[in-house]
């Protein structure tokens, strides 16, 4: 979920030179890429992981169908589109569920690319809900986590669209690596981007307000777009509501989002997804690449675990 990315990287991409040249996506792909262009639009995602989906000590403790039903209608007033993180341990479950509750978009993240096991489910509820499913992601920060190489993710991307070639294909990993220069053979090879863009690892956050959180996730964005060819979909951003003693709150929370719906409306090239769907006590203790405490892993929810909204909830438009 770390960018630690300061003022540097913006002053590198600023003068880096990128331009943006004009692009079709690839043939077979396009009619599933409009797909997802559309839901960027119209539709609204939240990144989901299901609450009884917990990882302590490197243990899995799988979601069941019962809870992850539970969380999917507490979200469902709000969200129509998800952003997964795995197809296993429960993971498989959620498009059937989705497709249940009247979901119009999901975006399959698989956690590790080379499990086959994994990649099957991924593959298999592709073809079972086409109507539903407009994307899939391989990984979610193995770059920057140091789990593996932009080589190792272009050879998992080029293996996949042979079996898969009309499913628009991404990685998802925090902006600066998508900007880095051994990212370009890998990166060129998406559909579309799905990136982690968080102000509150930025050295400046803690003197900035909300307007400037919003305005730096679209600053990114519009420098992402001068490298990247397609749409790009933010996955991961906002503020958590806790640690109180870190300088979070719910207040705050709120009034990121706010500022970042009146900066951002969602298009076709452009959207974000809200992050993330609930409070996650257990990612205190889960496997972080940053060295350290992080306490504030267990509060990036809209909701608490038990699906009580939290404020910034409270003042988002419920869906018609």
């Amino acid at each position: 979920m770390r960018t630690l990315i300061a003022v540097i990287i913006l002053s590198f991409v600023s003068s880096a030179g990128f331009a943006a040249e004009p692009c079709e996506p690839r043939a077979k792909a396009a009619p599933a890429l409009h797909r997802l262009e559309a839901a960027m639009a119209k539709d609204r995602f939240v990144t989901y992981t299901p609450t009884s989906l917990k990882v302590v000590e490197g243990e899995v403790k799988p979601a069941n169908a019962e809870s992850i039903r539970a969380d999917l209608k507490a979200l469902r007033p709000y969200f129509d589109g998800l952003i997964t993180y795995t197809a296993r341990d429960g993971g498989e479950l959620i498009p059937g569920i989705a497709e249940e509750l009247g979901y119009k978009a999901v975006i399959i993240g698989i956690w590790t690319p080379g499990d086959p096991d994994e990649l099957r489910n991924a593959l298999a509820l592709a073809r079972r809900y086409p109507k539903l499913v407009v994307g899939l992601s391989l990984g979610n920060e193995i770059v920057f986590g140091k789990r593996g190489t932009w080589a190792e993710l272009a050879r998992y991307v080029k293996l996949t669209r042979e079996r898969v070639p009309d499913l628009p294909i991404t990685v998802s990993e925090p902006f600066a690596q998508f900007l880095g220069s051994d990212a370009s053979d890998a990166r060129d090879s998406l559909d579309f981007l799905l990136v982690n863009v968080h102000p509150i690892f930025e050295s400046w956050f803690k003197t900035a307000g909300p307007e400037n959180w919003a305005d730096f996730d679209v600053k990114i964005v519009d420098k992402l777009a001068g490298a990247f060819c397609g749409p790009i979909l933010i996955k991961e951003t906002g503020l958590p509501t806790g640690p109180a003693d870190m300088g979070y709150d719910e207040a705050k929370q709120a009034a990121f989002w706010r500022a970042l719906e009146r900066q951002m409306p969602p298009s076709k090239a452009h959207a974000f997804s809200y992050f993330a769907a609930f409070d996650a006590p257990w990612r205190t203790g889960d496997f972080n690449p940053v060295a350290g405490s992080h306490p504030e892993e267990a509060f990036w929810g809209l909701f608490t675990e038990a699906r009580a909204p939290k404020p910034a909830i409270q003042g988002l438009k419920k869906l018609p």
